[in-house]
């Protein structure tokens, strides 16, 4: 009995230190082809920076979808026991670079737009539809000379509007020359101290045009499973500071598989005409607060 015993203890661990070395060899194993596996991809990115590096196109897109649905019926505890509502948003950033020894040519396109809806079943008053609530549409051309690898003498061309209500009203258009500065990969940095702002709008006791100084910094990036993008854009008029404006953007995107992911994008922005005209009031009397807007969602990569 007790050799029955021995011997099946002594089996238990043979089985068992069998199993512990088949796992270590096996994590000796992996660790080898994850080594071979780190090199090959250290490879794969350096020829892939040589890529990037050469004259030529590159373009690239990516956007966020994000939205909301939900129906009540006879839900008591809710001021509104019958009702639907819900709310999309999209954002879309893209951009088309020509990179060359002596110029470049870039080209962005930025675009956020949200619907919302609350309908009350109750009442025939009130509005069934989706309403546009965040429009923003920005579009903008950099052309510039190289003087040296961070320097380039550059012309600038820059329109942004709203596309669901009100389209060009107000529109705003920047044509203006000076210089742009690439201090690292990936960061641009215009200024334009000779720029003409031109506004088109109905309401002309707020809204002018006039000449000033136009300062730019787009940042934008793909590390790994992140892409982001961040650009801030001012005017600085010379006739009146009222006539000033910024708007800062931010788009992120994770991509969880595939190209499909989640995104978030937020700006922040100062227009004082843009509050005189809806405060209708005169400019030097507009509250002029700051104005935000943020869009959480699915993201794809194009």
């Amino acid at each position: 009995m007790n050799r029955k015993l021995l011997l099946s203890a002594f089996l238990m661990f043979a089985i068992t230190f069998g199993f512990s070395q088949t796992k270590e060899e096996l994590e000796a194993q992996k660790a080898e082809k994850q080594a071979e596996a780190d090199k090959f991809q250290a490879e794969a990115n350096a020829l892939q920076a040589q890529i990037d590096a050469l004259p030529g196109w590159r373009v690239g897109a990516f956007g966020t979808i994000g939205g909301s649905l939900s129906n009540f019926n006879n839900w008591y505890a809710q001021g509104v026991p019958n009702n639907s509502s819900g709310n999309i948003g999209i954002t879309f950033n893209a951009f088309a670079n020509k990179i060359e020894e002596t110029y470049f040519w870039r080209n962005s396109l930025t675009t956020n737009l949200a619907w919302v809806k609350l309908d009350n079943k109750d009442t025939d008053l009130d509005s069934d539809d989706f309403e546009a609530t965040t429009d923003v549409f920005n579009l903008s051309s950099l052309y510039g000379y190289k003087l040296s690898e961070k320097w380039a003498v550059s012309a600038l061309g820059e329109y942004r509007t709203t596309l669901l209500n009100n389209f060009n009203d107000p529109g705003y258009l920047d044509l203006g020359v000076g210089a742009t500065w690439t201090p690292i990969e990936n960061l641009i940095v215009v200024i334009h101290p000779l720029n003409y702002n031109f506004v088109f709008a109905e309401n002309d006791a707020v809204f002018e045009s006039s000449a000033g100084a136009k300062i730019v910094a787009d940042y934008t990036r793909q590390i790994g499973a992140v892409a982001f993008k961040t650009n801030f854009s001012t005017f600085q008029s010379y006739k009146d500071g009222d006539l000033s404006n910024w708007t800062w953007t931010n788009s992120f995107s994770y991509t969880l598989w595939k190209m499909i992911g989640v995104g978030f994008d937020f700006a922040l922005r100062s227009n004082k005409q843009e509050a005189a005209n809806f405060q209708g009031v005169a400019l030097e009397d507009a509250d002029n607060e700051l104005q935000s807007y943020y869009t959480i969602g699915l993201s794809y990569k194009f």
